[in-house]
């Protein structure tokens, strides 16, 4: 199970500001105007050694009450199909309204561990206020203020028994995950590779409708391909289109070695593109990204450079990352495409011995150490890679506290430069000697 957290409810309910606490980090709006997240946020969060993703399910603005009341029905509907685990907020201030009860309704045919938390109670009278969300149906509650953090421990140890560990893969073989934008060209660069139409390709956003698994087996290349476009048919294709993919893309993203980005040339480089590329980091998975359509694209003299030197300043600091101008119908570099993910799913099990590793970069980290903060000077005494399933490094020395984000990023582009992991998220701390 791949531990997708979903959190539901009408807006206004702090849905947004639970996100940015399970997350730790503020990436949602939060507002006291209903409806201020447009977009599908998604985190990673962990508790009690567990690792879990976070998918806060926005709210909506415009609209009569009927139509508001009908998109955030659909909103909970996509959420209880692709998520694991349901976390349903209420707000104690304004206590059960109609839209609770008609998202209680959908909830209480589900056969997936629903967590109600009853959001705002930050003080005796209102816990005993609470009591009243048991009309609801959903059993026990959880009483939280997500804005000062009490009572979530109480909601993520409950949550944490839940979730399950990652399964043990099946074969030892890469799994290459094709994700992007509906309609990009995912299935056509997969029906492309394989010579045969496995998928339907159609001109309509989001014909495929499942994450469907290809064996490729060809020019001494053996690795699974994952064609994740899985969106819903057409009549469904409307506000929801986002939401829906980037929940598939959670689902394959977590569980392959390399994901593939597709970006359909014609449209750029858009903030969804950004959104699967970042997913994809923060699940510390190769990246290639493909630019596909490049055959209808009008060229110029530069356009190739300028199209990629874009990309480039959009997913920094994470530059590192081969970009790939292919056709899926003329069949334009779609081998060279396979060639490098291959590269980079070799790249991201690389282990450097520590006797290397030592040998290399304390001379060039000696020659360029750390700068001074506050008259204090680290020096870095012993390196060595984690035993993790990506690369990981750990650097020894005597002030760790004082080496700033843009040497962990100096360092970082030393061991790509030498060590070449082309490709791949490194994570680089500095401990103690």
């Amino acid at each position: 199970m791949s531990n997708i957290v979903a959190i539901v409810g009408r807006p206004n309910v702090g849905k947004s500001t639970l996100f940015n606490r399970l997350i730790k980090k503020r990436e949602a709006i939060v507002d006291s105007v209903s409806g201020v997240t447009r977009d599908r946020h998604y985190g990673k969060s962990d508790w009690n050694g567990k690792e879990f993703s976070v998918i806060d399910t926005g709210g909506y603005t415009v609209g009569s009450d009927d139509i508001f009341e009908g998109e955030i029905r659909k909103q909970v509907q996509l959420a209880i199909e692709e998520a694991d685990i349901i976390v349903f907020v209420v707000d104690v201030e304004e206590g059960i309204t109609p839209m609770d009860t008609e998202v209680a309704n959908l909830l209480r045919k589900v056969k997936k561990p629903i967590f109600m938390a009853i959001n705002k109670v930050d003080n005796a009278m209102r816990e005993a206020d609470a009591v009243e969300f048991y009309n609801l149906g959903l059993g026990d509650h959880y009483t939280i203020s997500s804005i000062n953090g009490s009572g979530t421990g109480e909601l993520l140890d409950a949550l944490a028994e839940k979730l399950e560990d990652a399964p043990e893969k099946e074969n030892e073989l890469p799994r290459f995950a094709v994700v992007g934008r509906p309609n990009a060209g995912k299935s056509s660069f997969i029906n492309a590779l394989i010579g045969e139409d496995r998928n339907i390709v159609t001109n309509i956003a989001g014909t495929t409708r499942d994450s469907i698994d290809t064996k490729y087996n060809r020019f001494g290349f053996d690795f699974n391909l994952i064609d994740t476009a899985g969106i819903r048919k057409k009549s469904k294709v409307k506000e929801d289109l986002e939401f829906y993919s980037v929940m598939r893309a959670v689902r394959s993203i977590e569980f392959c070695d390399v994901a593939i980005l597709v970006i359909d040339a014609t449209r750029g480089f858009e903030g969804q593109d950004e959104n699967i590329f970042w997913l994809a980091e923060k699940n510390k998975k190769g990246v290639v990204i493909l630019i596909n359509k490049w055959d209808l694209v009008e060229k110029e003299t530069n356009t190739m450079r300028d199209f990629e030197a874009q990309i480039r300043r959009e997913i920094a600091p994470f530059t590192d990352v081969p970009i790939i101008f292919i056709s899926a119908l003329t069949k334009q570099r779609i081998f060279k495409a396979i060639e490098t993910a291959v590269e980079v799913f070799e790249n991201r099990k690389k282990r450097i011995p520590t006797s290397k590793l030592n040998e290399t970069m304390l001379d060039i980290l000696k020659q360029n150490p750390p700068p001074a903060y506050k008259g204090k000077f680290v020096k870095i005494k012993f390196c060595t890679q984690l035993p993790t399933p990506t690369p990981q490094f750990v650097f020894f020395c005597n002030l760790p506290q004082y080496v700033r984000d843009p040497y962990k990023r100096y360092v970082e582009n030393k061991l790509r430069e030498i060590f070449d992991f082309k490709g791949v998220p490194i994570v680089i701390y500095f401990r103690k000697k």
